[in-house]
Protein backbone atom coordinates (compact mmCIF):
# COMPACT_ATOMS: atom_id res chain seq x y z
CA UNK A 1 0.00 0.00 0.00
CA UNK A 2 2.49 2.39 0.43
CA UNK A 3 4.46 1.77 -2.46
CA UNK A 4 1.31 2.75 -4.02
CA UNK A 5 1.19 5.69 -2.48
CA UNK A 6 -1.85 5.10 0.09
CA UNK A 7 -1.82 6.73 3.51
CA UNK A 8 -1.88 3.51 6.26
CA UNK A 9 -2.20 4.48 10.11
CA UNK A 10 -0.19 2.43 12.42
CA UNK A 11 -1.23 2.64 16.59
CA UNK A 12 0.31 1.03 18.97
CA UNK A 13 -1.24 -0.57 22.23
CA UNK A 14 1.12 -0.34 24.86
CA UNK A 15 3.09 3.28 26.44
CA UNK A 16 6.98 3.68 25.32
CA UNK A 17 8.15 2.43 28.89
CA UNK A 18 6.57 -0.79 28.25
CA UNK A 19 9.18 -1.37 25.93
CA UNK A 20 11.67 -3.98 26.86
CA UNK A 21 14.52 -1.97 24.82
CA UNK A 22 14.85 0.84 27.09
CA UNK A 23 15.10 -0.18 31.17
CA UNK A 24 13.82 2.79 32.47
CA UNK A 25 10.94 0.44 34.13
CA UNK A 26 11.84 -3.59 33.44
CA UNK A 27 10.92 -5.83 34.78
CA UNK A 28 7.90 -4.47 34.46
CA UNK A 29 7.64 -4.51 30.41
CA UNK A 30 6.11 -6.13 26.93
CA UNK A 31 7.67 -8.10 24.91
CA UNK A 32 7.25 -5.97 21.69
CA UNK A 33 8.37 -2.42 20.68
CA UNK A 34 6.07 0.24 21.40
CA UNK A 35 8.31 2.77 19.73
CA UNK A 36 7.76 3.89 16.27
CA UNK A 37 10.76 2.00 15.15
CA UNK A 38 7.75 -1.13 15.92
CA UNK A 39 5.90 0.30 13.10
CA UNK A 40 9.05 -0.98 10.60
CA UNK A 41 9.97 -4.03 12.53
CA UNK A 42 6.23 -5.18 13.08
CA UNK A 43 5.40 -4.66 9.08
CA UNK A 44 8.20 -4.86 7.75
CA UNK A 45 8.01 -1.22 6.67
CA UNK A 46 11.21 0.91 5.46
CA UNK A 47 11.61 3.98 7.55
CA UNK A 48 11.10 5.91 3.98
CA UNK A 49 7.82 5.38 4.38
CA UNK A 50 7.14 6.62 7.66
CA UNK A 51 5.64 9.65 7.27
CA UNK A 52 3.54 12.43 10.47
CA UNK A 53 3.90 11.05 13.81
CA UNK A 54 1.03 11.92 16.49
CA UNK A 55 1.84 10.97 20.26
CA UNK A 56 -1.54 10.20 21.62
CA UNK A 57 -1.49 10.92 25.27
CA UNK A 58 -4.26 11.33 28.45
CA UNK A 59 -4.39 14.62 29.95
CA UNK A 60 -2.96 13.14 33.12
CA UNK A 61 -1.07 9.91 33.37
CA UNK A 62 -2.42 6.16 33.58
CA UNK A 63 -0.44 2.72 34.55
CA UNK A 64 -2.07 -0.91 34.13
CA UNK A 65 -0.54 -3.25 36.88
CA UNK A 66 3.04 -2.95 38.82
CA UNK A 67 5.83 -0.55 38.26
CA UNK A 68 7.05 2.85 39.18
CA UNK A 69 5.14 5.39 38.89
CA UNK A 70 6.24 8.68 40.24
CA UNK A 71 3.27 10.79 39.89
CA UNK A 72 0.81 9.08 41.10
CA UNK A 73 -1.90 10.20 43.24
CA UNK A 74 -2.81 7.51 45.90
CA UNK A 75 -5.28 10.19 47.18
CA UNK A 76 -9.33 10.62 46.23
CA UNK A 77 -7.77 12.98 43.24
CA UNK A 78 -6.47 9.55 41.97
CA UNK A 79 -9.83 8.05 42.29
CA UNK A 80 -11.30 11.33 40.78
CA UNK A 81 -9.39 10.40 37.84
CA UNK A 82 -10.20 6.55 37.87
CA UNK A 83 -13.87 7.02 38.08
CA UNK A 84 -14.48 9.87 35.79
CA UNK A 85 -12.08 8.30 33.32
CA UNK A 86 -13.37 5.48 33.91
CA UNK A 87 -10.24 3.99 34.04
CA UNK A 88 -10.35 -0.33 33.81
CA UNK A 89 -9.52 -2.36 31.17
CA UNK A 90 -12.37 -3.05 29.14
CA UNK A 91 -11.84 -7.41 29.10
CA UNK A 92 -10.09 -7.71 32.46
CA UNK A 93 -12.15 -4.75 34.33
CA UNK A 94 -8.71 -4.27 36.24
CA UNK A 95 -8.22 -0.48 37.44
CA UNK A 96 -5.78 1.47 36.09
CA UNK A 97 -3.81 3.42 38.18
CA UNK A 98 -3.57 7.57 37.92
CA UNK A 99 -1.08 10.53 38.50
CA UNK A 100 -1.08 13.88 37.45
CA UNK A 101 0.25 14.56 33.66
CA UNK A 102 4.35 13.84 33.52
CA UNK A 103 5.73 15.93 31.11
CA UNK A 104 9.64 14.45 31.94
CA UNK A 105 8.61 11.24 30.89
CA UNK A 106 6.35 12.74 27.87
CA UNK A 107 9.61 14.49 26.69
CA UNK A 108 11.63 11.22 26.91
CA UNK A 109 8.93 9.52 24.89
CA UNK A 110 9.39 12.27 22.20
CA UNK A 111 13.16 12.30 22.12
CA UNK A 112 12.16 8.17 21.26
CA UNK A 113 9.30 9.19 18.72
CA UNK A 114 9.70 12.09 17.35
CA UNK A 115 6.49 13.45 17.99
CA UNK A 116 4.75 15.82 14.53
CA UNK A 117 1.60 16.84 17.00
CA UNK A 118 0.17 15.49 19.96
CA UNK A 119 -3.46 14.39 20.45
CA UNK A 120 -4.32 14.96 23.69
CA UNK A 121 -7.44 13.15 24.97
CA UNK A 122 -9.39 12.92 27.95
CA UNK A 123 -8.85 17.19 28.73
CA UNK A 124 -12.84 16.40 30.51
CA UNK A 125 -11.67 14.42 32.71
CA UNK A 126 -10.48 17.08 34.53
CA UNK A 127 -13.11 19.47 34.73
CA UNK A 128 -13.86 19.14 37.73
CA UNK A 129 -10.46 19.52 39.82
CA UNK A 130 -10.01 22.80 41.64
CA UNK A 131 -6.44 22.68 40.68
CA UNK A 132 -4.20 20.36 38.33
CA UNK A 133 -0.38 19.49 38.47
CA UNK A 134 2.01 18.31 35.65
CA UNK A 135 5.35 16.93 36.54
CA UNK A 136 8.30 19.22 35.10
CA UNK A 137 11.52 18.05 36.81
CA UNK A 138 12.78 14.92 38.25
CA UNK A 139 15.15 14.86 41.09
CA UNK A 140 17.43 12.62 42.72
CA UNK A 141 19.45 13.52 46.19
CA UNK A 142 18.09 17.13 45.86
CA UNK A 143 19.92 17.43 42.07
CA UNK A 144 17.86 18.05 38.59
CA UNK A 145 18.07 14.80 36.76
CA UNK A 146 19.12 15.86 33.40
CA UNK A 147 18.05 13.00 31.53
CA UNK A 148 15.26 10.40 32.09
CA UNK A 149 16.62 7.65 34.35
CA UNK A 150 17.90 4.85 32.64
CA UNK A 151 17.41 2.30 35.34
CA UNK A 152 14.28 1.40 37.58
CA UNK A 153 16.52 1.71 40.99
CA UNK A 154 17.40 5.35 40.08
CA UNK A 155 13.37 5.87 39.28
CA UNK A 156 12.91 4.14 42.57
CA UNK A 157 14.70 6.97 44.57
CA UNK A 158 13.61 10.46 42.49
CA UNK A 159 11.61 13.53 43.82
CA UNK A 160 9.05 15.43 41.70
CA UNK A 161 8.90 18.55 40.82
CA UNK A 162 5.55 20.28 39.78
CA UNK A 163 3.92 23.33 38.09
CA UNK A 164 0.18 23.76 39.71
CA UNK A 165 -2.46 25.57 37.57
CA UNK A 166 -5.92 26.21 38.53
CA UNK A 167 -8.68 24.55 37.29
CA UNK A 168 -11.65 25.00 35.50
CA UNK A 169 -14.09 23.69 37.48
CA UNK A 170 -17.46 24.95 36.57
CA UNK A 171 -16.64 25.14 33.01
CA UNK A 172 -17.18 21.87 31.63
CA UNK A 173 -14.83 21.52 28.15
CA UNK A 174 -16.83 18.55 26.78
CA UNK A 175 -19.04 20.98 24.24
CA UNK A 176 -16.60 22.68 22.89
CA UNK A 177 -15.45 22.06 19.37
CA UNK A 178 -12.86 24.81 18.84
CA UNK A 179 -9.80 25.68 21.02
CA UNK A 180 -10.67 29.21 21.73
CA UNK A 181 -14.61 27.72 23.09
CA UNK A 182 -12.34 26.34 25.85
CA UNK A 183 -12.06 27.81 29.38
CA UNK A 184 -9.04 30.22 29.63
CA UNK A 185 -7.42 27.99 32.01
CA UNK A 186 -7.96 24.90 30.02
CA UNK A 187 -6.06 26.81 27.16
CA UNK A 188 -3.49 27.85 29.28
CA UNK A 189 -2.90 24.12 30.28
CA UNK A 190 -2.55 22.96 26.82
CA UNK A 191 -0.21 25.69 25.96
CA UNK A 192 2.32 25.00 28.48
CA UNK A 193 2.47 21.65 27.66
CA UNK A 194 2.89 22.54 24.08
CA UNK A 195 6.02 25.22 25.32
CA UNK A 196 7.26 22.42 27.50
CA UNK A 197 7.66 20.13 24.66
CA UNK A 198 8.41 22.05 21.52
CA UNK A 199 5.51 19.75 19.99
CA UNK A 200 2.06 21.37 18.89
CA UNK A 201 -1.44 20.03 20.12
CA UNK A 202 -3.19 19.18 16.97
CA UNK A 203 -6.58 17.33 18.59
CA UNK A 204 -7.89 17.81 21.90
CA UNK A 205 -11.05 15.10 23.51
CA UNK A 206 -13.08 16.24 25.18
CA UNK A 207 -15.33 13.26 25.93
CA UNK A 208 -16.12 9.75 24.88
CA UNK A 209 -18.23 10.38 22.10
CA UNK A 210 -16.67 10.39 18.08
CA UNK A 211 -17.59 13.29 17.32
CA UNK A 212 -16.08 15.09 21.22
CA UNK A 213 -13.06 16.34 19.38
CA UNK A 214 -11.27 19.83 18.35
CA UNK A 215 -8.99 20.07 15.75
CA UNK A 216 -6.52 22.91 16.52
CA UNK A 217 -5.17 22.86 13.48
Amino acid sequence: MATRGRATICTSADGLTLIIKFYCTYPYVTSSNCSIGGACTGLGLPPKYIGDIYGVVKAYTTRVGDGVFPTELKNEIGEHLQTRGREWGVTTGRKRRCGWLDLVLLKYTNMINGFTALCLTKLDTLDELTEIKVATTYKRNGVDLPNFPASVDTMHDIEVEYVTFPGWRGRSTSECRTFNSLPHNARLYIQFIEQYLGVPVKWIGVGKDRMAMIRVF
